[in-house]
């Protein structure tokens, strides 16, 4: 039982984690300081996402899992969790480029905000 909660608190994790990469930068543009935690997180998302790489965070989990008896899930986190949510049936490639750069524009535009902020606090 004790294995299957912590697979759960690594899964609760996993998907906060996710999160604030994702939506992370709204937090920012309210706290400008958070970006010192959000900065370093979209930069491995970026990085895990671009060269195809597994998060410790799922083979920890899958551990777990195992652990408490259960059946480790083929695949990656999000393949198994939320493929079917980020990319339902029917999206294109050219969607998911477009959803991506969206969201690294967004990005862009809280840290220039940010930017902008501190650099007329500073006059």
């Amino acid at each position: 039982m004790t294995w299957r909660i912590l697979a759960d608190a690594v899964l609760v994790l996993h998907l906060a984690f996710i999160a604030f990469v994702v939506l992370g930068g709204f937090l920012v543009l309210r706290w400008p300081k958070l970006a010192w935690a959000h900065a370093p997180a979209v930069a491995w998302g970026i990085v895990i996402t671009a060269i195809g790489g597994v998060c410790p965070l799922t083979p920890l989990e899958k551990y777990f899992i195992v652990r408490g008896g259960g059946e480790a899930y083929p695949g990656g986190f999000i393949a198994h969790y939320l493929t079917s949510l980020i990319y339902p049936e029917g999206m294109t490639r050219p969607t998911q480029v477009v959803l991506a750069l969206l969201l690294v524009a967004f990005t862009a535009f809280v840290y220039w905000r940010v930017w902008l902020h501190y650099r007329r606090r500073d006059r």
